[in-house]
């Protein structure tokens, strides 16, 4: 009787361990049925396991470079569409104020000025652009919108020409406002950073946009019934802010295509990126792949036999004396 409660006990602690590696077994062969991939690489591929971790690590530091290439990607096409709303919508009113000026049409004149002031309220809510929660044209304080109203701006221009008493004043008022280092433009109309460390990003007070922008608010002062004095002594005044608006349109065009050409380098980039990752997820999978086929004819075999397993611990639980004798 102890002989038997013994053997017993030893054969039912054989049966749980087997149970115990049979489960062990059958998760780590779903895992593999379901991933595709041996889940003991070390075990597998023993020596080879050096080769598996360089391909490993190489797909992960592709995946690294795509992640920042996109966000590059992404923010250069935010300021792509904000640098071309600023052209599409500024195009064009510098000609309809010179050809007003040309014919002596106050009521064009007029109506060119508020096409100036609404143009230039366009340009600096453009500029004033997010992507996620960073400020595109803030240089390095992205955290921080880079131009105030431009009726600030209007307002100071104003009062500039109201103390002027030639155009060739007003000229150098404007210069020593626009062009001065940490003058008025760059420290209280621009609230951004005059440095920037990310090499894509363009600030609010780029030369190309400066231009642009003093060419456009002299213009938004020219409404015949408003403008200053100064104005209506020296008529070129206005003339000069076309054309100056017409120059900086076209640095606007030239500093897009800077932005094309380093999008176009990402895109290319990206695409080579792709090429990469091919070659070593091939590398990869040669050497870890599981035939996913394979692995789930080994599952179905496995659950069989822990069907079988827990069926024979069952039936030795439960084994008796009298069961024994008969």
């Amino acid at each position: 009787m102890t002989i038997t409660t013994t053997s017993s006990n030893i054969i039912s602690a054989q049966f749980t361990q087997n149970i115990s590696d049979l489960r062990k077994e059958l998760t780590r062969t779903a895992e593999e049925a379901t991933t595709g991939r041996w889940s003991d690489l070390t075990a597998h591929l023993s020596g080879r396991i050096g080769t598996a971790m360089l391909s490993k690590q190489a797909l992960d530091n592709l995946t690294l470079q795509r992640e920042t290439l996109n966000i590059r990607a992404g923010r250069l096409d935010v300021a792509q569409l904000s640098l071309k709303t600023i052209q599409d919508r500024v195009q064009g009113i510098d000609v309809a104020m010179r050809a007003a000026i040309g014919i002596g049409s106050q009521t064009d004149q007029a109506l060119a000025a508020r096409n100036a002031e609404a143009a230039l309220g366009v340009v600096f809510t453009s500029l004033n652009v997010r992507f996620g929660e960073r400020y595109l044209f803030s240089g390095d304080a992205t955290a921080s919108q880079p131009l105030v109203p431009s009726s600030t701006l209007l307002s100071d221009l104003r009062q500039l020409a109201d103390a002027s008493a030639t155009g060739a004043d007003f000229q150098a008022a404007l210069d020593t406002y626009f062009n001065t280092p940490g003058g008025t433009w760059q420290s209280s109309i621009y609230t951004g950073s005059a440095n920037t460390s990310d090499p894509d990003a363009v600030t609010a007070v780029h030369p190309a946009l400066t231009e642009l922008i003093r060419g456009l608010a002299v213009m938004a002062l020219a409404a015949p019934s408003t403008q200053p004095a100064v104005f209506t002594q020296e008529p070129g005044i206005v003339t000069l802010a076309a054309e100056t608006t017409f120059t900086g349109l076209g640095s606007l065009t030239s500093l897009r295509s800077d932005i094309g050409v380093t999008q176009q380098r990402i895109e290319y980039q990206l695409k080579t990126l792709d090429i990469e990752e091919t070659i070593y997820t091939s590398a990869f999978n040669a050497l870890t792949a599981r035939d996913q086929y394979e692995a789930a004819s080994a599952l179905k075999q496995l659950e069989s036999s822990l069907e079988a397993s827990y069926m024979l611990t069952s039936r030795l639980s439960s084994l008796s004396l009298l069961n024994y004798l008969r």
